[in-house]
């Protein structure tokens, strides 16, 4: 792994370009994204990401503790010691474990998810919140959900809000991006089940047989999902609420679907 000369300064063009890499559209010319923190780089590292350059804090992060994490990573642009002023200028949050890298994205074609025989799937039709979508990532890792579909999204998926929330969960869920339209034609081909959350569906999820293939559709928490999701589903279905809200975050709903869902496949229905 070669180490290039220490960095410190904050006028570093290398450093500047951190504050570029804050928007999508630099990203995509760039042909990378930001991995903050030790718990993430570690992710990406087991996911097979490649690398374009790693930024290391040697005041919080020793030599050998670095070196034995990223056995066998040999970045296109080597490893940068930078300073602890420096790295405070660069890291979006505390306690990122002194490490900060510089990924190059993958390919997310809905034809590169190799699903097993019984798929349960998360699709999210144009989400915006990266937060959210992190969130939702995390959630189907936890539940073990063979993929998650994001269709026309408003946000960019290497988001560092995204990379962040997820905790690293970005680089371990099979991932597929595409439009609404391919990704129905893909479920209905593949006889996945189409159940979407929708405020105006009379059938509680509880009431649905998710132990078959199936894909669980979420909108945006503003508008919902839109009339072609409605009308490709094999059924709506709604979460009964008790208080005077209509609707609940959509990572939280994500998290309540899928988990029974789960229990479903798991346990049984009763």
């Amino acid at each position: 792994m070669l180490f290039r000369d220490p960095i410190t300064s904050a006028q570093n063009p290398r450093i500047k370009n951190f504050i570029h890499l804050q928007k999508a559209r630099e990203r995509k010319a760039q042909n990378v994204f930001v991995v903050e923190g030790l718990k993430e780089y570690t992710q990406a590292i087991r996911h097979k990401y490649l690398f374009a350059g790693i930024y290391v804090c040697p005041d919080l992060i020793s030599e050998v503790h670095f070196k034995a994490i990223s056995a066998g990573i040999n970045p296109d642009d080597g490893v940068y010691p930078v300073s602890k002023e420096v790295f405070d200028k660069i890291a979006y949050r505390e306690g990122s474990g002194g490490v900060i890298a510089l990924a190059r994205p993958k390919s997310h074609s809905l034809l590169d998810l190799n699903l097993n025989t019984n798929h349960l799937l998360l699709v999210l039709e144009s989400v915006e919140k990266p937060g959210n979508l992190g969130a939702i990532l995390r959630t189907a890792d936890a539940a073990g959900v063979d993929a998650v579909i994001v269709c026309d999204p408003q946000t960019d998926i290497y988001n560092p809000n995204v990379v962040r929330s997820s905790i690293g969960c970005l680089f371990s869920v099979p991932l597929a991006v595409c439009n609404s339209n391919e990704a129905i034609a893909w479920l209905k081909s593949n006889h996945i089940g189409i159940y979407c959350t929708y405020l105006k569906a009379a059938v509680p999820y509880t009431a649905v047989d998710f132990s078959k293939p199936s894909a669980i559709v979420l909108g945006t928490e503003s508008e919902g999902i839109t009339a072609k999701w409605i009308e490709a589903a094999d059924q709506n279905i709604i979460i009964p609420m008790q208080g005077s809200a209509d609707s609940m975050n959509v990572s939280t709903s994500a998290a309540v679907v899928v988990f029974e869902a789960c229990r479903q496949r798991n346990f049984g229905k009763g």
